[in-house]
């Protein structure tokens, strides 16, 4: 009986490894080997041009490093990532804080809201790239009827001006994103202490400041843990919009290694330079874990 039982017990231990192999399985090939085989070609010499692998040590990450336009797009990519992530954090709490008043047509509101992120991210560069065209663009059209004369501005290939557009795309695109995880959060707050603040005669503000945000710590992080790692990989609306021109304004660290990896065929530069995306992800995102644990630690979750 006693052998029959820690068999079955064996089994029970067992049964959730099997369940997971199949998914092991596929993550090794889809993830870790590519991954492990771009670490191995940033370390060599690898192009299209010359396909004969040559082991050349950091030469890669030295000639990076000493690429000025790989140093502008690396700190415009960091720039890019700060910028969205806390403007669709402040707009997301706002906004969720304003739906969670809302009594009459939430789900129509919060149906209205989710729209921008049901698009793919092609098609609202797309969107965008016509909005701010510089000759029958939607924003110089509505310029001219305000100051009834013709305003041509070059929104996408003047030097701020291409950046903060890429911006305002990805914000409205992905904000709602923000909205949904801080909604979230503010219905699982206990009604029972906002009203007892209100007793004490707190107002709006105060409890939004010192009740709704420190209650929603755990989901802050999450939603910037989160961001950070999409906003990090941000390709598909700068290449549609700006191509990440003119003359590498607009670039980021990800059409820049499109552009080296399949324009120019240098597979081993382009490989050294996503593993360097790759560790400043994991540097944003480690971060904020980190912060999430801390924070679940003072809520005693």
């Amino acid at each position: 009986m006693k052998s029959h039982l820690s068999s079955t017990a064996l089994e029970n231990r067992r049964l959730p490894v099997l369940l997971l192999l199949p998914a092991v399985v596929v993550m090794a090939f889809v993830v870790a080997f590519p991954m492990l085989y771009s670490l191995f070609l940033s370390f060599t010499n690898y192009t299209l041009l010359n396909p004969v692998l040559r082991f050349v040590g950091l030469r890669n990450y030295i000639n990076l490093f000493q690429d000025q336009v790989f140093l502008s797009a690396l700190g415009r990519t960091i720039l890019y990532i700060m910028v969205t992530v806390n403007l669709e954090l402040v707009l997301g709490l706002v906004i969720a804080n304003a739906m969670s008043h809302v009594v009459l047509g939430q789900g129509l509101i919060r149906t209205v809201m989710m729209m921008p992120m049901m698009f793919a991210p092609i098609l609202v560069g797309l969107q965008f790239k016509w909005i701010f065209n510089d000759q029958v663009g939607l924003v110089n059209n509505i310029l001219f009827e305000i100051f009834r004369r013709p305003i041509i501005i070059p929104w996408l290939i003047h030097k701020p001006l291409g950046f903060i557009t890429i911006l305002a795309a990805e914000i409205w695109m992905s904000t709602p994103f923000m909205v949904i995880i801080f909604l979230a959060g503010i219905l699982s707050i206990s009604p029972d202490i906002l009203d007892a603040a209100e007793v004490d005669g707190a107002s709006e503000w105060q409890k939004f400041i010192h009740i709704t945000i420190p209650s929603l710590s755990p989901f802050i992080y999450i939603a910037l843990a989160v961001r950070s790692l999409d906003v990090a990989r941000a390709y598909d609306l700068v290449s549609i919009m700006t191509g990440g021109g003119p003359a590498h304004r607009t670039e980021l660290i990800w059409t820049y290694v499109y552009r080296l990896s399949f324009t120019s065929q240098n597979f081993a530069l382009g490989s050294a330079m996503s593993l360097v995306t790759v560790v400043i992800a994991f540097i944003f995102t480690f971060y904020f874990f980190s912060q999430l644990i801390k924070a679940r630690k003072v809520r005693g979750k």
